[in-house]
């Protein structure tokens, strides 16, 4: 079952992603350090290979969530991918990738919880881990929440039994959807307003430039 556990945590917007932010998810994997693509995929996966793991990507049957920094990339990110066998539709499977400048602040457990949380509301009771034995960030997290482990040498599988979804899940992510779009939008509006400031800032510069031109 799930860490039921309260602890005081700050809040970080996290939202759902779709197809178009294709680019920027394509953009944070492919910036992953060469050992990062290696945890994240179970292999060393090459350029080619993740834009077409990209490519592959089915928005309407999974579910990404994303975090954003203020320039608005993709920072960290996650899969929730659900199963494809119509006989086990009540499983699902978690991925994530945290880019290297934004290690260290808890945004793979944030987006594991929002993950849980979604998987609850959408009826997924089983959620399984499949991860390289040494990537012990994944495994901490999935064993922090109640998960049970499996090694099988290099690697390990992990499953968390999910509680049925109730009132206080479905209207918590409906919230937390909306803060975050909120959150992006804001972003959105502060890129564009120092953008356009610069472009104000060049064009009184040249004119500056020209009146001393001028003077000279």
């Amino acid at each position: 079952m799930v860490n039921s556990e309260k602890t005081s945590t700050p809040v970080v917007p996290i939202r759902s992603i779709g197809p178009g932010q294709v680019e920027r998810i394509e953009a944070h994997l492919l910036a992953l350090e060469p050992h990062d693509r290696y945890l994240r995929f179970g292999y060393a996966a090459n350029d080619e290979q993740i834009q077409r793991y990209v490519a592959q990507l089915n928005f309407d049957r999974d579910e990404l969530f994303g975090i954003f920094n203020r320039k608005l990339e993709l920072i960290a990110m996650a899969h929730l991918a659900f199963s494809l066998d119509p006989k086990y539709t009540s499983c699902a499977e978690f991925g994530v990738s945290v880019a290297k400048s934004a290690r260290g602040r808890g945004y793979g457990s944030r987006l594991f919880e929002r993950a849980v949380m979604h998987a609850r509301n959408e009826g997924v009771n089983m959620l399984f881990i499949h991860a390289l034995s040494e990537n012990t960030a994944m495994l901490k997290i999935a064993r922090h929440a109640g998960a049970v482990i499996e090694r099988d040498g290099s690697e390990s599988e992990a499953h968390l039994r999910l509680p049925p979804a109730d009132f206080d899940s479905r209207v918590t992510e409906m919230v937390n959807q909306q803060v975050a779009i909120t959150d992006y939008h804001f972003k959105a509006q502060a890129k564009q307003f120092w953008g356009l400031l610069s472009v104000l800032q060049d064009i009184r510069r040249g004119v500056r430039d020209a009146r001393e031109r001028v003077r000279g």
